[in-house]
């Protein structure tokens, strides 16, 4: 009786039909749910006599892996039958493609502009094709200074009568502070991030461009000691709790006086090691006291106001903390360097 049963279950199964998903879900329910009638002949089959048992059992299996395949068999025609031509896309990708990650260099940008934001600098922008005027001239360079020099700028146009009208490449994010200064009076508290050029050879430890974050502050009675302790609040947001920095005399044009920053190398905790050369200590940035010139050049009284800029290299902050020996990876776009950085998101 049983066996016949079963039987008839097969030629039900063979002619299994569904016009679409609701009615294959039935179909499923009917047959292989707990309640089914594959369910319930499993639970008859306790019944069969035991020389039969094994014959039966074979039917049972065979009936449930037939209603298996031809309920999967009606899912699979159905979602071809949907889907039309509109659903295929012929330019897509044969094969899966990963979510992408943020470059390192934005990594640390945005890093940087976070610890300053916290301090109240605001964000200003400006064109990377700028003018004479405000990348040399109202940052008091002399006009034979070397860096006016084809060799060391990109020049896009010249201008023989007026060399402040020539366009540039900008070399530094300076030009932003010019504008700022030009439209902003104070107080004054901005930070310039932005992609710089330089006609450099491109090898391990230079490239032709790279990227900076200046920082301006322009107020009544602004010192040094301001400057001071904002950059050694900077290093050690950045770096960690126990970095201390050193101030040692320099000379750019723009500021006075001007000095270079080291900070505690935080590979070997300053005792020396070799990335910082056994000398414990570690250069990252430019700073000094905006040059009375720069604020008159930009239309503020330097009777009355004073402040500080600083300067400071994306790149080399990016190698400090993550060790990258070689700068021309960073604009090589290798997808194996790239995701080292994954964890850094």
């Amino acid at each position: 009786m049983l066996l016949e049963k079963i039987d008839a279950l097969l030629k039900d199964v063979k002619e299994l039909k569904a016009s679409n998903a609701e009615e294959i879900e039935a179909l499923r329910v009917k047959y292989l749910s707990k309640k089914g009638e594959i369910a319930a002949l499993m639970a008859d089959f306790r019944n069969v006599a035991a020389d039969q048992k094994r014959s039966v059992g074979i039917k049972i299996n065979e009936l449930k892996q037939l209603a298996t395949e031809r309920i999967n068999a009606l899912r699979e025609q159905i979602a071809t039958a949907d889907a039309t031509d509109e659903d295929i896309d012929l330019t897509r990708t044969a094969y899966p493609i990963g979510l992408g990650t943020r470059h390192p260099i934005s990594i640390v940008t945005n890093e940087i502009i976070d610890i300053f934001s916290r301090m109240g600098f605001t964000l200003a922008d400006g064109p990377e094709v700028e003018d004479d005027l405000h990348v040399f001239t109202k940052m008091n360079f002399a006009a034979d200074h070397p860096a006016r020099d084809m060799q060391d700028t990109f020049f896009v146009e010249t201008n023989p009568n007026d060399v402040t009208k020539n366009i540039i490449l900008r070399s530094h994010t300076s030009s932003v502070q010019a504008r700022v200064m030009d439209i902003t009076q104070p107080p004054i508290r901005v930070i310039c991030p932005g992609r710089v050029y330089r006609n450099e050879a491109i090898t391990a430890r230079a490239h032709c461009f790279f990227h900076q974050i200046e920082g301006l502050y322009i107020d009544k009675n602004v010192s040094f000691t301001d400057l001071k302790q904002v950059l050694l609040t900077f290093a050690q947001e950045l770096f960690g709790a126990d970095t201390k920095i050193r101030l040692r005399p320099s000379y750019f044009p723009f500021t006075e006086p001007s000095a270079e920053m080291d900070i505690s190398c935080h590979i070997c905790g300053g005792v020396g090691c070799g990335f910082c050369k056994h000398t414990g200590w570690v250069e990252i940035l430019g700073c000094g006291m905006v040059d009375p010139n720069v604020l008159e050049e930009c239309g503020i009284d330097s009777t009355v106001y004073s402040g500080y800029a600083f300067g400071v290299g994306v790149e080399r902050i990016t190698n400090l903390k993550y060790r990258v020996s070689d700068l021309r990876m960073f604009s090589e776009n290798d997808t194996r360097f790239l995701r080292e950085f994954e964890s850094a998101n």
